[in-house]
């Protein structure tokens, strides 16, 4: 039942119609629960509300389907007013972005130097800028360009998969780059070519990056809400005199709030990942996906006055 619930979700995720109609609508039915705002000046309040409790953030401007330029350009704008107004605000977060939201799709030199304009502005104002993973085509696409803006740029880091064959291959070939790394599940639908379907053999290789990443010395952000992950987190630095200063953990915002709030006590660094924009469709039926408990708050959602 469980997997029949993550693959319903995951065909609506990807459905363009619905998507539109949700842009239309707004957050509507629950989705604020996990999405902090219309715009980013609107999700402010939500992050310093985080900074008061302790939690450091990461903000993702949401952005599916993107395919004109023009849209890419309003998207490098909107990214850019984001790391100013961080900076502004005196906010302690960093940013996301993905690349089919500034032109993955449309042209590879589009989107390199959309990100250059992003990170020269996010260099000057000392945030950090994290490149989201999308699907598994368009795997090796990002990892090229993140390489290459890794040569120009200290501020920027992307994110490996679990669920990927391939995952801890790409670790060691990055591992030159001193890279800051975001280590996770995944949350797209993926054929057995080229990913695990099981959940032990996902968690089996997210513990083996995490093993390879931290003894290669590099920064590492574990993005799960699973007590496994983060307990054998912590055995592992802790039997291997692994500093705390060399990693994170991370969880959406909305979700197990009070073991972010208890890691905090624990004295370990966490962070949220706060979305926020109208383009939330796709984002939320993919985290509708990932647990079932989830659709819980749609219909809160529904009913709320």
């Amino acid at each position: 039942m469980e997997a029949l619930s993550r693959n319903f979700f995951l065909y609506l995720s990807k459905n363009k119609s619905l998507n539109k109609m949700a842009k239309r609508y707004g957050l509507k039915f629950g989705a604020l629960k996990v999405v902090g705002g219309i715009d980013f000046d609107r999700t402010v309040p939500v992050i310093k509300k985080l900074n008061k409790m302790g939690l450091c953030t990461t903000v993702d401007h949401l952005g599916e389907f993107v395919n004109s330029i023009d849209e890419t350009h309003e998207r490098t704008a909107q990214e850019i007013h984001t790391i100013q107004t961080i900076a502004k605000e005196n906010l302690d977060s960093q940013t996301s972005v993905k690349l089919t939201s500034l032109g993955l799709d449309i042209d590879y030199n589009l989107v390199f130097e959309n990100m250059r304009s992003i990170l020269n502005e996010a260099k000057k104002h000392d945030v950090f800028v994290t490149i989201d993973m999308e699907d598994e085509t368009r795997c090796q696409a990002t990892l090229d360009i993140f390489k290459g803006l890794k040569a120009e740029f200290d501020n920027v880091g992307t994110v490996i998969q679990s669920y990927l064959y391939r995952s801890t291959e790409d670790i060691n070939d990055l591992k030159t780059l001193l890279p800051n790394l975001r280590l996770v599940k995944g949350a797209y639908k993926e054929s057995a070519d080229v990913a695990y379907q099981e959940k032990k053999d996902v968690d089996k290789n997210l513990k083996q990056m995490i093993k390879d990443h931290l003894t290669n010395g590099n920064y590492t952000a574990i993005a799960t809400h699973d007590d496994q992950i983060i307990n054998f987190t912590k055995q592992f630095a802790e039997e291997n005199n692994i500093s705390r200063d060399l990693f994170e953990f991370q969880m959406l915002y909305g979700m197990r709030t009070q073991t972010q709030l208890e890691l905090i006590k624990q004295d370990y660094k966490m962070r949220v990942y706060v979305p926020y924009g109208n383009d939330w469709y796709g984002y939320f039926m993919r985290r509708l996906a990932e647990r079932p408990a989830n659709v819980a708050f749609v219909a809160k959602g529904l009913f709320k006055n």
